[in-house]
C-alpha cells in the first residue's frame, strides 16, 4: 500500500509501508502506555515492582515515596489503566505485578522503528 502525503511546505512524503507495525497492541494502548511512562514517579514505581520477585504491596510502594497516599493511588491507577501492572486485592490491601506480555508487545512495537 502506498500513500502520498504532503509536508506543511507542500513537499510530498513517500510512504511505502504505512501498515500498523504490531498487531498485538493498538495505537490507543501505545498512547496510554507512553503517557503512563512519561512521569518520573511512575517509572520509579515500575522499577520497584520489577525489582520485587513476586507481587509488591501497595503499602510498600507508598512507603518508598514522600507522596500522599492519594497521589500514589493515582499513579498506580494510571499504570494499571495502561495495562502495565496487574492489580490484585489481597484483603483490604492491593498488590501489583508487572504485566510482562504488554511490556513485551510495547517494546516490540518500539523496536519496529529501528528496523530497516
Amino acid at each position: 500500500m502506498r500513500f502520498d502525503l504532503y509536508s506543511p511546505c507542500g513537499i510530498p512524503y513517500k510512504i511505502d509501508n504505512f501498515a500498523y507495525m504490531n498487531k498485538t497492541i493498538d495505537n490507543k494502548q501505545i498512547e496510554k502506555i507512553s503517557k503512563a511512562l512519561g512521569d518520573p514517579y511512575r517509572i520509579k514505581i515500575m522499577q520497584a515492582v520489577k525489582d520485587e520477585n513476586d507481587w509488591l504491596q501497595c503499602q510498600a510502594i507508598t512507603q518508598m515515596f514522600n507522596l500522599a497516599q492519594s497521589t500514589i493511588s493515582h499513579h498506580l491507577s494510571q499504570l494499571v489503566d495502561a495495562d502495565l501492572l496487574h492489580a490484585e486485592k489481597d484483603g483490604r490491601h492491593a498488590r501489583y505485578k508487572i504485566n510482562k506480555k504488554v511490556f513485551r508487545d510495547y517494546v516490540s512495537y518500539l523496536n519496529d522503528f529501528s528496523k530497516k
